[in-house]
């Protein structure tokens, strides 16, 4: 390796690594405030408050050391290009492309490493991490249902519209624990308890309904109406034992299980729609209400049975996407490492600046519009309007056009903004005489 790219890469550490430090603590705040609440209302012990925050530190990881870079790059030229550095190494014939050569190589590495980090480390700390949260919740079992989500127990999948004052209502649960078949079952209202020193969960649910199909015969369906109905979610003490529960959601899938997982989701959407199509034909085939009480009873029955594998088609393909989105996002925010590189490089060099306030300001802009694009592709994705490859490679894409654009014009030796002299006007604003200092011009 060339003195010069020593020198170039030897620049970039001390402000990567302090980046990284605030970056991550900055996460680790908002962590902090979110988990607070929860901390106090549980009086939780000091071991597994560091727990917490060590399982919540892989994360802040993958987000903070990609801008971590930015910072540290825009940083690094900046200070080079106001030292007149850069200018010295322009006027030996050392053009930009030497000097991005370096960078995009340690970046090659970095973006690597990130992919085994993202791909293989971090689901499994953020799988650590949801059981360690369930364990918390089982301090008081009315927080791990919580409202307008989709809960995961055990053999039970629970989704409530409203959990206030210990009142559930509008609750929805598939009931995998008996049968290949979910069971479903609807109810208005419903109670949760703790029971068997916190092995159980009771549900207490009233004025509802349950749909089951037949184990041994799919195309027969039941329908039964209840005042008062008891679910028992049992062996959660095992669980909590075991360290690990069996479900994993899709952040919390390796690189091998989640192409595992896409492989059994494509061939269960397949089958989902055959048999929804199959339905929907046998539904219109029969016409409607005929008069006839045995007519009409397989008209319901066909007719709910299809509406049953809509929905569970609708759950399907939502979950499809969702691992589909989440296999991409790992790689693409991988790769938007050497992105930021390619984009830190030329803002360096134009901006003309040094101050770490600056680089942060500047950094944290990129990264927030970066990172909202990517939440509403993600989000987009996640409800079929927009294929999950684009979703998570379309920013990407803008942002290494975007800095190709800035290669060039850096390499056309055009500033994109002088920051020491719009700080200089903006304090003499006032005056109406007074010319600017040459090394500011310059």
């Amino acid at each position: 390796m060339k003195i010069l790219e020593r020198y170039i890469l030897k620049e970039h550490v001390s402000p990567f690594f302090i980046s990284l430090l605030v970056v991550t603590m900055v996460l680790l705040i908002d962590r902090v405030i979110d988990l607070l609440d929860l901390i106090i209302e549980k009086k939780l012990p000091a071991s597994i408050v560091v727990e917490l925050f060590g399982l919540s530190l892989p994360y802040m990881l993958a987000l903070s050391i990609p801008m971590a870079v930015l910072v540290a790059t825009i940083l690094a030229f900046g200070r080079m290009t106001v030292d007149r550095e850069t200018i010295a190494m322009k006027s030996s014939g050392i053009n930009v492309y030497s000097m991005v050569r370096p960078l995009v190589a340690v970046a090659i590495l970095l973006t690597g490493l990130m992919v085994y980090f993202n791909h293989w480390f971090l689901p499994q700390t953020n799988h650590k991490l949801k059981n360690l949260m369930v364990k918390i919740a089982y301090y008081k079992p009315m927080t791990i249902i919580k409202p307008g989500e989709f809960t995961h127990v055990t053999d039970y999948t629970v989704y409530v519209k409203e959990n206030e004052n210990d009142e559930l209502r509008d609750l929805l649960i598939y009931d995998r624990s008996m049968s290949t078949f979910p069971r479903l079952i609807r109810a208005e209202t419903g109670s949760v308890k703790q029971m068997d020193g916190g092995n159980t969960l009771q549900l207490t649910l009233f004025n509802g309904e349950m749909h089951e199909r037949s184990e041994r015969d799919p195309s027969k369906y039941s329908l039964r109406r209840f005042d008062t109905y008891l679910v028992n979610i049992r062996d959660l003490g095992y669980e909590m034992d075991m360290g690990e529960s069996s479900y994993r959601s899709d952040r919390e899938m390796t690189y091998n299980q989640l192409v595992d997982e896409l492989k059994e989701k494509k061939q269960e959407l397949d089958t989902v729609e055959k048999e929804y199509v199959s339905l929907t034909e046998r539904f219109e085939r029969i016409g409607g209400p005929s008069g006839d009480p045995k007519k009409d009873l397989e008209y319901r029955r066909i007719g709910m049975m299809s509406k049953m594998a809509q929905d569970r088609l609708s759950e399907i393909k939502h979950d499809y996407n969702a691992l589909q989105v989440e296999y991409h996002k790992k790689f693409s925010l991988s790769f938007a490492i050497i992105i930021f590189v390619l984009i830190g490089i030329p803002l360096g060099l134009m901006t003309r600046s040094s101050g770490i306030g600056m680089a942060f300001s500047v950094s944290s802009i990129i990264f927030l519009i970066y990172y909202i694009a990517l939440n509403a592709g993600e989000n987009l994705a996640d409800k079929g309007y927009m294929n999950p490859f684009l979703s998570m490679w379309l920013s990407n894409i803008v942002f290494l056009l975007l800095a190709l654009a800035l290669i060039w014009a850096s390499i056309k030796e055009k500033q994109l903004i002088n920051l020491n002299l719009l700080a200089w006007k903006i304090k003499n604003f006032r005056r109406r005489k007074g010319k600017a200092p040459d090394e500011l011009l310059h």
